[in-house]
Formats: C-alpha cells, sequence, structure tokens
C-alpha cells in the first residue's frame, strides 16, 4: 500500500479499507452513465477484486478509481469518479497518474480504459485512443431501456447445400 499527499492536504491512498463504500456506491450508482442502478453488493464484490484508489479530504473521500490487473503486464483501469463538489481541482488528473505510475511500478506496460467523456483527462497523463479493428469485447450487461428506436432483428441465416 502507498500514500500520497498533496501540497493542499489530499490524500491519495490505494489501502482497501480506507475506500467508503456507502459514498461510492452512491456516486456509481446515481450519477455515474456506466454504472446507474449498480447495487451495493456488486460495487462491494468489483472493489474486493481490485486495486482500490481513493483520494481523501477533511471532508472524507473526494474521489475513486478501481484497477484489475495481473499485477504483471495488463491493467484496466475503471469505476473513476470525483465527487462534484471536488470538481476542478485537478483531483482526476492527479489520481490517473499516481495509478500509472503505480502501475508501471509494477512493471505493467498497458493500462486500458473506457470513457465516454473525459478523453481529455485521460490524454493528459498519456492515454491515447485504441487502434480500431484490434480490440473486441464480449458484453453481457442488461439490455438498455427500449427506446422504441431499435432495429428489427435481422433475419435468421440460412446455408444452402
Amino acid at each position: 500500500m502507498f500514500t500520497l499527499t498533496r501540497d493542499d492536504g489530499y490524500l491519495l491512498s490505494n489501502d482497501p479499507d480506507r475506500i467508503d463504500l456507502d459514498r461510492v456506491h452512491r456516486w456509481l450508482s446515481t450519477d455515474a452513465y456506466w454504472a446507474l442502478g449498480r447495487s451495493r453488493e456488486t460495487v462491494a464484490r468489483a472493489f474486493a477484486g481490485s486495486i482500490p484508489f481513493g483520494v481523501y479530504s477533511d471532508g472524507g473521500q473526494a474521489a475513486v478509481a478501481r484497477v484489475i490487473t495481473d499485477g504483471a503486464t495488463f491493467a484496466y483501469l475503471c469505476d473513476v469518479y470525483v465527487a462534484p463538489a471536488e470538481r476542478g481541482r485537478g483531483l482526476g488528473t492527479w489520481l490517473v497518474t499516481a495509478v500509472r505510475d503505480h502501475l508501471a511500478g509494477l512493471g505493467v506496460c498497458r493500462i486500458l480504459l473506457a470513457t465516454n467523456d473525459a478523453h481529455g483527462v485521460y490524454a493528459k497523463v498519456g492515454f491515447t485512443p485504441v487502434e480500431p479493428g484490434i480490440w473486441m469485447e464480449l458484453d453481457h450487461r442488461p439490455v438498455k431501456p427500449v427506446t422504441g428506436k431499435e432495429q428489427p432483428p435481422a433475419a435468421p441465416l440460412t446455408v444452402e447445400g
């Protein structure tokens, strides 16, 4: 475990016992587009199986991130969230930089993440867009709510012989 302290008093730690799971669950399940409705039990299990990173101030937890990694070659950075009242202070960039540097110290040379709206934050730390045509996914998340604009199912393929 490690900790870093900024001159303005913010503390960053990867101590899992410091994570305020109730607060993190509230943030993710109500305000993070990628985790809306996520149950507290799922958040707890996800953090238990990851390396958690938290940023703290006198007011408690101010930001969070977690990393899924083999600890040697690859990591997936996810659930990066800065509390709305704490935004604009560079905490997100500081948090992601600390995660990057911690993983580099383990020898991890590839970190993957997904974002819809924070490309600029990650670019400051060295992340670049993924080359199309290389990465693939298998996505078993629950189906998105029906909007009425879905395409009708395609006709089944048949093989003529």
